[in-house]
């Protein structure tokens, strides 16, 4: 292999939200090539992790083998005036201002979702009212055993924050479709995704993406509660706005966003968001759904 080990790495530290424990040892393959052989090669368990947007490292840290995509996957390439390649590894705001210069419109949303593509892929990410799904043409991927296969958004079977895909299998990329335009008609759309984020969301503190998924319309219906409620308001009906438990708290900006204060730990974010989750399903019937990953022993 020709990629890189890292033992006892610091993975927590790393994540967006700056706390957790570390990972026995880390696998950074030098390219696809050296992914197919390591997956060959290394039968026990694996975790995949990529930008650490959305993930929170349990305290205990992560046994085993740990394979993270870097900026050897992060590669974005303009295929036409619609098309557009990205590596896994790059970065969501990366493939967005790469479109907006080519004069590709469509993919401005990826500009609000925090991390990189293979973890956007992985939960079908999605803002301001586009999802993965809905500009995906294709995807390149490696699978457990090491064979490099090619899907169609069809047999990933997407839906709301989820992505059917055989465990251990490992993106590497994906080509995505936008439309023709002109630059400054892009541009202002991102510019205007920009500025809503700046005002609502918590982007300057250690973060990660929402915290939860969006309940289903029938969910709602079951509890009574107005169709399109979103989990922000489920998390401020039931007084959750600025809860805090030890350093983790409930964003007062967004209250769909965890905030790590300065010295939380993964164990104060994870109980934070079940204490969430326990009232919103003793309060109001709701379940609510963690989007955020949490990874590792506690």
């Amino acid at each position: 292999m020709r990629g890189t080990l890292i033992q006892n790495a610091p993975l927590g530290k790393e994540s967006w939200f700056a706390c957790g424990g570390t990972a026995d040892t880390i696998f950074k393959p030098a390219d696809t090539d050296d992914l197919t052989l390591f997956l060959k090669d290394y039968e026990d368990e694996i975790t995949i992790l990529g930008g650490l947007a959305n993930t929170i490292i349990r305290d205990g840290g992560i046994r085993g083998v740990t394979v993270q995509l870097g900026k050897e996957f992060a590669e974005i390439k303009i295929l036409n005036d619609e098309y557009i390649h990205a590596g896994a590894g790059a970065l969501n705001g990366s493939v967005a201002a790469a479109a907006v210069k080519a004069g590709i419109g469509g993919l401005e949303f990826l500009s609000g979702i925090p991390g990189c593509v293979g973890g956007a892929l992985r939960m079908n990410a999605g803002a301001y009212g586009t999802e993965m799904k809905d500009v995906l043409t294709g995807v390149n991927a490696v699978t457990r055993q090491g064979e490099i296969t090619k899907l169609v958004p069809e047999q990933l079977h997407m839906t709301y924050r989820h992505t059917d895909i055989p465990k251990g299998m490992v993106f590497t990329g994906a080509i995505f479709k936008g439309k023709k335009e002109g630059y400054e008609t892009v541009k202002v759309r991102m510019n205007d995704i920009k500025t809503r984020r700046n005002e609502t969301q918590p982007i300057r503190e250690k973060t990660g993406g929402s915290t939860f998924a969006n309940p289903s319309a029938q969910e709602l219906k079951k509890a009574g509660i107005p169709p399109g409620t979103s989990a922000w308001k489920i998390i401020e009906i039931i007084g959750g706005r600025g809860f805090k438990i030890g350093g983790a708290q409930m964003s007062e900006m967004h209250c769909n966003f965890m905030l790590n204060t300065g010295d939380a730990t993964a164990s104060d974010l994870e109980n934070l968001g079940e204490e969430m989750r326990r009232r919103a399903a003793h309060d109001l019937g709701i379940d609510l759904r963690w989007e955020i990953n949490r990874v590792g022993e506690k």
